[in-house]
């Protein structure tokens, strides 16, 4: 690769200081770095105490969403293909049908490479879009200012098509990542300056502009004019039973079920919970602590139970395999940007967004899910929280050292 190498170093003049390209600087250093180590490195001692960096920490991330991201393919295009299996849904003549007849992949649910297929034709245009888009306004940010590329874009143009149903227009889609890069994150000043988590916000703002694209039976499986209730979306009005008359517990837990492109595999979200607990990157007090907040109450509601109100059925142990707990457990949660920083602190964070995501769950089933809210409601407090945290420690130090 030396030749790319030399490439790179030519155009590096046009790109550094007083040269004619100079305002594009950050697109420049963005690909360069992505290829190789950066050129610059400390010649004094840094006195750096552990080999993570900005960059290691957000490819730890994609390696742990990794398992995600495949079930998300392989269920999508499952989940059609079951759908139009049932229905008899005759071929359109979309682009996406033209692909599959090249292919030769078909509409079988059984096969693995026609589901894999079939959902890779409505998850890569979103991701693409995702992030053209959300990266055309980071390096628009970064030239305007003139600091470099933040790797922390590479994760949100992960997690942002993952939140998102497989129907959902690509105009929305850039819509929402621009709502959730500019105002979620660049205004407050860019990467580890924001207080909301950038992809949670984009969805937000999506669900509340645009409630018949993102909510409702039908936007979940990519066939048109096909109704497929989510597990919540199905207990609204039969609790639990509802649930299990249209899923089994191991299919939720493997993710063969409704729901948000990459949200629906609590498995996937334990294992990209191993990889980011045993890597440093997660905080494993976050998510024991949402953990913890949510079966206890869930248990709570369950044992006191209600005989207006079908969603006090739900048992803590489904609460954990339906819709996106697992997945924002994880991998929202957890943002270290967004989140509490103080250990004590980070008790408090998670107890409060388990807590709320089941009050929003069952107390109000009007919005089943509950966890997109839980958590950006947790990213007002986080500040907050930490704030009367390290005030405490402080008067406790001065008690100990008065006496």
């Amino acid at each position: 690769m030396k030749f790319l190498r030399d490439i790179l170093d030519k155009q590096h003049p046009k790109f550094a200081k007083g040269g004619k390209l100079e305002k594009f600087y950050a697109l420049y250093e963005m690909a360069d770095t992505f290829l190789y180590t950066p050129g610059t490195v400390t010649k004094e001692a840094s006195h750096v105490r552990d080999g993570m960096d900005l960059k290691r920490m957000m490819i730890t991330v994609v390696v742990a969403l990794t398992p995600c991201i495949l079930i998300a393919i392989f269920n999508t295009g499952y989940q059609a293909n079951l759908a139009m299996d049932q229905m008899g849904v005759p071929e359109a003549s979309g682009w996406r049908e033209t692909v599959i007849a090249l292919l030769g992949s078909g509409y079988d649910p059984s096969s693995i490479w026609a589901n894999f297929i079939h959902g890779l034709l409505y998850f890569l245009p979103i991701f693409l879009v995702c992030n053209l888009v959300g990266g055309f306004w980071e390096g628009l940010f970064a030239s305007v200012r003139g600091h470099e590329i933040n790797e922390g874009f590479l994760v949100t143009g992960m997690l942002f098509p993952l939140i998102l149903p497989a129907t959902i227009p690509l105009w929305q889609v850039a819509l929402g990542i621009s709502f959730g890069v500019v105002f979620g994150k660049e205004i407050f000043g860019g990467t580890g300056k924001n207080f909301l988590n950038p992809a949670l916000t984009g969805r937000a703002f999506l669900f509340f502009a645009y409630p018949a694209q993102i909510s409702g039976d039908q936007v979940w499986v990519a066939v048109d004019g096909f109704s497929g209730a989510t597990p919540l979306g199905a207990a609204i009005n039969g609790g639990l039973p509802a649930i299990e008359k249209l899923y089994s517990f191991s299919d939720a837990l493997i993710g063969f079920i409704p729901g948000s492109i990459g949200e629906t595999s609590a498995l996937a979200c334990l294992f990209g919970a191993i990889v980011l607990i045993v890597s440093g990157v997660g905080s494993w007090r976050i998510m024991l602590s949402v953990l913890i907040g949510a079966m206890g109450l869930s248990a709570l509601l369950y044992f006191v139970g209600s005989s207006t109100n079908p969603m006090f059925s739900i048992s803590p142990l489904w609460h954990l395999v339906i819709g996106g707990f697992a997945f924002g457990l994880v991998f929202m949660a957890t943002d270290p940007v967004s989140s509490a920083m103080s250990e004590t602190g980070q008790w408090i964070y998670g107890i409060l967004i388990g807590m709320m995501v089941i009050l929003i769950r069952v107390v109000n089933p009007a919005y089943p899910e509950g966890m997109m809210l839980a958590i950006l409601f947790g990213n007002i407090c986080a500040p907050v929280i930490d704030y009367y945290v390290v005030k405490a420690n402080i008067k406790r130090r001065k008690i100990r050292n008065a006496q």
